[in-house]
């Protein structure tokens, strides 16, 4: 299980490391094809689900890895840091941040144990839980390309060897090769 973050433990990860695949889920979650093609609603929380999405499909590749516990926390950490700065950023007051990051913290946890149930289940209920937390229950047809998008990256991130996973040595893919017509 994957704890709150502590801006002040030893990390045991390379933070170079960290801030490299942290880069890529957050470049990979802000790609256009997802708003502009697939209907993701682009605003602060259509964003915020596809980051979700893209870390709880790293986090997810990371736990046969040797040492992927500590990298999982790593990166876990620098996601809640990352998400405390943008509430500050955003002129959230001192106060109100502790709640929302609460809140944050609750939308990850349900939002992975939902992906974690559906991916096993099938292709269906995976696009069902994206429709209901990407899409607010409708667009089920987008939601089917999302499945597929989602199960072609983790098949991407599966074939890529633990030592490349550790290091942040891989890419994900397109998302516009999931869409109609699209291309690797």
């Amino acid at each position: 299980m994957l704890w709150p973050f502590n801006r002040f433990r030893n990390p045991t990860v390379p933070r170079g490391t960290i801030e490299a695949i942290y880069g890529m889920i957050v470049a990979q979650a802000r790609e256009p094809a997802f708003y502009a093609e697939l209907g993701v609603r682009d605003t602060v929380n259509g964003r915020f689900d596809m980051l979700i999405l893209h870390l709880w499909l790293v986090l997810r590749r990371l736990q046969p890895v040797d040492g992927g516990n500590g990298l999982s926390q790593a990166l876990f950490d620098h996601f809640c840091a990352d998400m405390d700065d943008n509430l500050r950023e955003m002129g959230v007051g001192d106060l109100t941040v502790p709640k929302r990051m609460q809140a944050f913290g609750e939308a990850f946890y349900g939002r992975s144990a939902a992906y974690d149930l559906a991916f096993a289940a099938g292709d269906e209920d995976l696009a069902q839980a994206l429709s209901k937390n990407v899409f607010n229950g409708e667009a089920m047809a987008n939601a089917r390309i999302l499945a597929a998008y989602v199960r072609e990256a983790s098949d991407r991130l599966a074939a890529v060897d633990d030592g490349a996973i550790r290091k942040g040595a891989w890419t994900f893919p397109k998302p516009a090769a999931a869409l109609p017509g699209g291309v690797s």
